[in-house]
């Protein structure tokens, strides 16, 4: 690699194309049916290590947000696969329609959430929770409520983001768990601004508190992204999103939480040059790709992946194969 690509990959502004990636390889499902029965075929696939009290970690959107994983999805897929999980969210960052947890109840209820018990995991206060081998965080402040689940399932909306690039696994938790007042805090203010840090920095941060997530966890967590109304807009800006340009692509679930977020992306840039464009855009103007690379710096996962086509016999798709063949909406 030259020294203006490896200057590229430290800034995250370059996506890392699959001949330059080292190390071994997951396993990461693939599924092209957008619906409840699609989630719950591939769930099936990763949830051998999910067990006792399990919080399922999504975003719930602001009011009246059109590109969410519908809710009533999510309820079908609960009622066959986890009838006795709990919705888990935390309060934001931002003043708006989830600042407080009165408001966020209240969202809640706009948005549908009504059909199986959401925890508003920081409405009682927080706990610390260690990062290994961050850089910037020796631990991350994260919702009290999260110590009284056993397992977790990051059931995430694959989508864009204004700061972060785009919106996997790894943001649904990084942002998604740590509090509303310290832990978001800690991941977006510098000491002079409440949004202002360096672009990699940022996705960094993330990663770390992520980190401090699933280490919590340990092999009791999973991860399953749904490709579906891929505006370059964050769920967080509801019914203000752009408009979705992106097509829709499927589902894919790992227990590899650098996988599952990889898989997403290249799949998104195996589309057209068209179709892929807005997203292409949005994820390296904002550096998102340091994400994954830095995600790997952690040992958070590994960016090479076998692609199981479940749709098609369990068909083993390499990930040079994957980002080639598999989507059926490339030029």
């Amino acid at each position: 690699m030259t020294t203006e690509k490896m200057k590229a990959v430290s800034r995250g502004e370059r996506y890392i194309p699959i001949d330059e990636r080292t190390g071994n390889e997951s396993i990461v499902y693939f599924t092209r049916d957008l619906s409840p029965e699609g989630i719950a075929r591939i769930y099936e696939r990763v949830k051998g290590n999910i067990t006792g009290k399990t919080a399922v970690k999504l975003h719930t959107g602001e009011p009246h947000g059109p590109n969410i994983i519908p809710a009533a999805w999510v309820k079908i897929f609960l009622e066959k696969e986890l009838p006795d999980a709990t919705i888990v969210e935390t309060n934001t960052y931002y003043e708006g329609d989830r600042y407080t947890t009165e408001q966020h109840r209240k969202t809640l209820e706009i948005n549908g959430w009504t059909f199986a018990p959401v925890d508003i995991m920081d409405e009682e206060g927080t706990v610390m929770l260690p990062v290994e081998g961050g850089t910037h965080f020796t631990e991350m402040s994260v919702g009290s409520h999260m110590l009284n689940y056993d397992s977790m399932l990051a059931l995430t909306h694959f989508k864009g983001h204004v700061m972060g690039g785009f919106g996997g696994s790894n943001k649904n938790l990084g942002i998604g768990c740590a509090d509303g007042r310290i832990g978001k805090k800690m991941i977006h203010a510098s000491e002079t601004n409440a949004w202002g840090i360096d672009k990699d920095e940022l996705m960094e941060k993330i990663a770390e508190s992520t980190k401090a997530t699933i280490d919590h966890f340990g092999k009791h967590i999973t991860y399953v992204n749904v490709l579906r109304n891929i505006s370059v807009s964050c769920d967080c800006e509801g019914v203000e999103a752009e408009p979705v340009v992106t097509p829709n692509i499927g589902i894919v679930a790992s227990t590899d939480i650098l996988a599952v977020d990889q898989a997403s992306v290249d799949l998104v840039m195996s589309l057209s040059p068209e179709d892929r464009k807005a997203m292409y855009e949005r994820m390296s103007t904002r550096h998102g790709f340091r994400q994954l690379s830095y995600m790997k710096k952690l040992g958070m996962g590994n960016d090479k992946y076998f692609l199981i086509d479940i749709d098609n016999n369990d068909a083993v798709i390499s990930t040079k194969e994957a980002v080639k063949d598999v989507v059926p909406f490339q030029g």
